[in-house]
């Protein structure tokens, strides 16, 4: 296990993505976040994230109808070869981008998942995660990841979680204690849940002294309307930038491992934490 306070060697720029994709359109959803993943690596982002479930929309009643049409397959090795990603291939490999995109995912062995898709700066596309903690209604159409994942981009270790997940300190933990400088969470928060959307992920960062990059979808069309206000977070969970809760934006904020190593020199709750806390509990009456 690496150790969670080592920090990289130079700052890393980034950007989240609020923006609206269309239920069922994999195509046209590429289109869209091609031109969002270039407009990331034009303003000096390395590492671009986009919402949960992107490529296809977070609409169930297009997943359920359309499964075929609205998945994209992986092989054995977790490689996606689908024609329709070409132009986010392209932005990606143009742009010197890393990019994080939510898609729904048919593997090689029947299982649907919510998957983190990682378009790597050589144009390549691979399943980086499937999605641990399923919300509500998302068991009906998909299956529950069983293992975390980090994503390694230069020095930077980048722990992956999508949405529901990040509602779960033991998730961020989890990454923080697999040396994670920073966590990378597409989303999907709806229309009413922004006091939440604001908390989980501010606190997740403080939590483990970590950045943390929320991308969330925004529109839609009720009960499937989203929220915004995309996010990215320093360790001590302040916010760094902030999108609206209506319209697309690509928010870009520098990573710097200096403001990581200040943090975690003077918030040692990583190195300082109990392998277990305190033992078997005692109950008194009050």
């Amino acid at each position: 296990m690496t150790q969670p306070h080592t920090v990289p060697s130079s700052p890393l720029t980034v950007a989240t993505v609020q923006a609206t994709p269309t239920p069922g359109d994999v195509a046209g959803n590429a289109l869209v976040a091609a031109d969002l993943v270039r407009q990331a690596g034009e303003r000096g982002a390395r590492v671009a994230v986009l919402p949960e479930l992107f490529l296809c929309a977070y609409h169930p009643p297009a997943l359920a109808a359309d499964p075929a049409g609205t998945d994209v397959a992986a092989d054995q090795g977790g490689m996606v070869a689908d024609p329709r990603l070409d132009p986010l291939r392209v932005a990606a490999r143009e742009g010197g981008v890393t990019a994080l995109v939510g898609a729904a995912v048919r593997h090689p062995d029947g299982r649907r998942t919510i998957a983190a898709l990682v378009v790597d700066r050589a144009g390549e596309v691979r399943v980086g995660y499937d999605k641990q903690q399923l919300w509500g209604d998302e068991r009906e159409l998909f299956v529950p990841g069983d293992r975390g994942a980090t994503l390694l981009v230069d020095d930077w270790r980048l722990g992956l979680g999508i949405c529901y997940d990040g509602c779960f300190p033991e998730h961020g933990r989890a990454a923080a204690l697999d040396g994670a400088h920073a966590y990378l969470c597409p989303s999907g928060y709806l229309t009413g849940s922004e006091h939440r959307r604001d908390l989980y992920y501010a606190a997740r960062a403080l939590d483990n002294t970590m950045f943390v990059v929320f991308a969330n979808a925004v529109g839609g069309v009720d009960p499937w309307r989203f929220n915004g206000g995309a996010a990215i977070y320093d360790p001590e969970g302040r916010v760094l930038a902030r999108g609206a809760d209506d319209g697309t934006a690509v928010l870009v904020a520098s990573l710097d491992p200096a403001v990581l190593a200040a943090t975690r020199a003077a918030h040692s709750m990583l190195v300082d934490r109990l392998p277990e806390q305190g033992g078997a509990r005692v109950s008194m009456p009050g």
